[in-house]
């Protein structure tokens, strides 16, 4: 049905070899084209999917080459006008090669009772159907044939059995291929039964020990076919690659092994061979695994300790062990033994140490302590190991120098180190030591180290190392009964901590802050840290912040800080630094130091400003100076001259006759200079600060006419003081200067001059006749001796006393407002520039 419309042919075959021509034919049979005109029929050769020809009429020829090995499928199709391709019929084309000589034919037997089968090798893949077939020829004529119709045949079994009735007879076996397109044969291939029986491998196996407390002798069992002559043995600890083998000869199923290791698990197998040189061996029996019996210990512990002072009586000590190898353990370890002796004293302490590698105890600081420790299993203990306790850093002479850490990959450090300047000779051995890095209690850290010889300056340590870890790493050099010691901290591999510092507290000390934090955690570390950094900067600000860099050390967590001001709110921040780089900054805080600005920065200035103003104004020139501007200084309203009293409301309201009466000049002026009768200086006995009170005069109370100024006395009810203290008299006659010299230059500055003494207007009086404290002038003042002073000279001196510098109001002096029928004279009115009385 697939090929109604027409045919296709192959020549000269449809299985060809490779690189054979092949033409391909497709014809239409009668009336099965498009339309009776062959030129509406196409016919097109497709090969595969691939259009490779194409002809119009009712046959089509094409000469495919080149075709790979394998199938290749042809398809004719018509193709009509106005419809789809339609499929005429198609063909397979095989490509293939004739097959190889099969080569290395070869047969066996598995044990006395098998089957003989044969293998061999094929060749060259034919890509065609193939066909094998084994004949195997024996004694009297006997052949056997087996057929093999697999496209892949190379293993036949003839399912027959050779007994050894005749061993020593010859057997011959042969395979032939063949195919479309040839055939070949192997070689014959020629034995006897010893030659091809291969012996069933050994079972039953065991092993027995010939005494329970030794394994010095051991006898290995097993089980074989009756006609093995020869066996080989092979045995090897379970940990190990490398077998160690045995040839026995006649073994009948037995053999004594001698050289096997105590309480170590072992593997055994055998195998089994006919004849000593025909034949092949056996596959190797199943594996037996057995474990040989313990024995006494015979390696020493590896013991090391460490020392840390409690208090002054007392110190712990810390003791480490490594396991016994199992080789030197022979055996399961139970326990360990310490015992810890004091050597002047006796005093022994002996613990036995079930499951742990270390032991601490708290022993005196005095004394010399040893140590003994051994390691004990079911049959015995092992040699003690003994070691003085003595302070491995001691002697600073035996200090190993320049010790250095270095990375040599992920999971080790180089340690480097030069010998300690003390006499080579004296090292006796080195020691490092390492364990990890752990801020706060570190004494559950397991601590690893290793022996060096004097010799060496340099060891590699990998045991427990890990990336991105930090280490402590010592360093110590042992003599008999001293040792030296260096540290250095080392990671095998390191990167930027993964966070910083966090802050927990900022407080404030004397002027400065002391800022506490938490360590980074260990597994954020990445490494050993070098460095801490204190970041800090006022809030809101955009400048760059200031810093304080801090080595790193095991134990800090605070650090002060001084440099901040008062009353600033600052923010602060941390980071860490390894050798890799810089953490990210930990948490913020914020602070404002409240303490008190610095007193020494105030009172230094001061003292030095007050020695300076007191040695200016010590001088002559600069009191003289001070005392006009605080004249300068004085009210305005002060400034003022004296109102006359003949002025006053009260005068012109009450005028008397003596007023008009006025006395000669001559006689006054000889009255007032007349020696014999001085006018008397009243002086009253004052306090310091005195507070005048002004209170109102009445008539009634004023002096009689005549009296004047020796009549005149001061009553407690006319005037009232307040003071603190008496002046000091220095204080009183430099006051009372001040205000006659005043008092005289306001009286000549006046508008209403004397004409009696028109010559002398500037009159300095002597320090002798001062005015009192109460503010009274004697009445011979014009009598008192004078010193001349140069107008120009005190017309300098006094010129500033025009400045209008004053910073008290300016007010006038008010009429007095009372009413007295009797007369007010000068004597009878006491005036001063800060108060006016009566």
């Amino acid at each position: 049905d697939e090929c109604k419309r027409g045919d296709v042919t192959v020549k000269p075959s449809r299985v060809i070899l490779l690189g054979s021509t092949v033409n391909i034919s497709c014809s239409l049979k009668p009336r099965q084209g498009c339309s009776p005109y062959s030129r509406r029929n196409k016919l097109i050769l497709y090969e595969f999917d691939r259009r490779i020809n194409f002809h119009h009429g009712h046959s089509l020829n094409a000469q495919v080459t080149g075709l790979p090995l394998g199938t290749t499928l042809f398809v004719c199709k018509l193709a009509c006008i106005n419809s789809d391709e339609i499929q005429i019929c198609g063909a397979e084309i095989l490509v293939g090669v004739a097959p190889e000589q099969p080569q290395n034919l070869s047969c066996i037997q598995k044990g006395e009772q098998g089957t003989v089968a044969c293998t061999w090798e094929r060749g060259q893949d034919t890509h065609l159907y193939t066909e094998y077939t084994l004949q195997l020829s024996g004694p009297k004529n006997l052949t056997w044939q087996k057929q093999c119709k697999d496209h892949y045949c190379d293993y036949l079994d003839f399912g027959i059995n050779l007994t050894p009735e005749s061993p020593e007879s010859n057997f011959t076996a042969k395979v032939t291929a063949v195919n479309s397109l040839g055939s070949s044969s192997s070689f014959p291939s020629t034995f006897t039964f010893l030659d091809i029986v291969r012996p069933l491998p050994p079972w039953d196996i065991r092993i027995k020990f010939q005494k329970a407390s030794s394994v010095s002798r051991c006898t290995l069992y097993w089980r074989d076919e009756g006609l093995v002559l020869l066996n080989r043995l092979r045995y090897r600890p379970s940990n190990s690659r490398l077998w160690n083998m045995v040839n026995v000869t006649e073994a009948k199923g037995r053999h004594d092994l001698l050289d096997l290791k105590p309480f170590t698990e072992y593997e055994f197998q055998i195998s089994s061979k006919l004849h000593l040189y025909k034949g092949s061996w056996s596959d190797w029996s199943e594996t037996l695994r057995a474990q040989t019996p313990e024995e006494e210990p015979t390696g020493m512990l590896d013991v090391w300790y460490m020392k840390r002072h409690i208090d002054y009586s007392r110190q712990q000590i810390s003791l480490f062990w490594k396991n016994l190898s199992v080789s030197e353990a022979r055996g399961k370890i139970l326990h360990y033994q310490v015992t810890l002796q004091e050597l002047t004293g006796g005093k022994v302490m002996t613990q036995n140490i079930t499951g742990h590698t270390s032991w601490t105890t708290v022993i005196s600081r005095t004394g010399n302590w040893v140590v003994a420790v051994s390691a004990a299993n079911s049959k015995g203990s092992s040699l003690p190991t003994r070691i003085n306790i003595m302070n491995l850093c001691e002697a600073g002479l035996l200090a190993p120098r320049q010790v250095s850490a270095n990375s040599e990959s992920m999971d080790n450090i180089l340690v480097t180190w030069q010998p300690p300047r003390k006499d080579l000779f004296a090292v006796q051995e080195y020691v490092v030591e390492w364990r990890q890095l752990h801020p706060g209690d570190d004494t559950q850290i397991p601590l690893k180290w290793l022996r060096s010889p004097p010799y060496n300056v340099s060891a590699l340590i990998s045991e427990n190392i890990k990336p991105y870890t930090c280490y402590e790493i010592r360093v110590c050099a042992l003599s008999e009964d001293q040792g030296g010691c260096s540290s250095i901290l080392g990671n095998s591999k390191h990167k930027a901590p993964l966070s910083g510092p966090h802050i927990n507290a900022i407080t404030e000390e004397k002027g400065s802050i002391l800022i506490s934090w938490n360590s980074i955690p260990v597994q954020d570390q990445m490494g050993c840290l070098l460095h801490y950094r204190i970041y800090w900067k006022e809030r809101d600000s955009n400048s760059q912040p200031q810093l304080c860099e801090i080595p790193y050390r095991v134990s800090q967590n605070s650090h002060p800080i001084n440099s901040l001001q008062p009353r600033v709110t600052y923010v602060l921040w941390m980071t860490a630094l390894t050798a890799a780089g810089e953490s990210s900054q930990g948490n913020e805080r914020e602070f404002c130091l409240q303490g008190k600005a610095n007193w020494m920065a105030f009172v230094a200035p001061s003292i030095c400003i007050a020695i300076i103003m007191v040695g200016i104004f010590s001088t002559h020139y600069f009191q003289q100076k001070l005392f006009v501007l605080l004249a300068a200084l004085r009210p305005q309203w002060c400034s003022r001259e004296i109102p006359d009293p003949a002025n006053s409301t009260c005068a012109k309201k009450y005028p008397i006759a003596e007023e008009k009466t006025q006395l000669p000049l001559d006689r006054l002026l000889i009255d007032w200079s007349m020696p014999e009768d001085p006018e008397p200086l009243v002086i009253s006995e004052v306090l310091h600060q005195v507070t005048p009170i002004v209170r109102r005069p009445h008539c009634s109370n004023w002096p009689q006419r005549g009296k004047g100024i020796q009549g005149h006395q001061a009553s407690e009810k006319d005037m009232m003081h307040s003071a603190s203290s008496p002046p000091p008299p220095r204080a009183l006659l430099a006051e009372s200067r001040q205000l006659v010299d005043l008092y005289k230059v306001l009286e000549s500055r006046g508008s209403y001059p004397k004409p009696e003494n028109p010559a002398s207007p500037w009159t300095v009086l002597p320090a002798g006749n001062l005015p009192t404290h109460d503010g009274y002038l004697p009445s011979n003042i014009d009598d008192l001796p004078s010193h001349e002073v140069p107008l120009t000279d005190s017309l300098e001196e006094l010129e500033p006393q025009h400045i209008s510098l004053s910073v008290f109001p300016s007010s006038s002096l008010h009429p007095l407002t009372f009413s007295c029928g009797d007369k007010l004279t000068l004597d009878q009115l006491k005036m001063r520039c800060d108060s006016l009385m009566l």
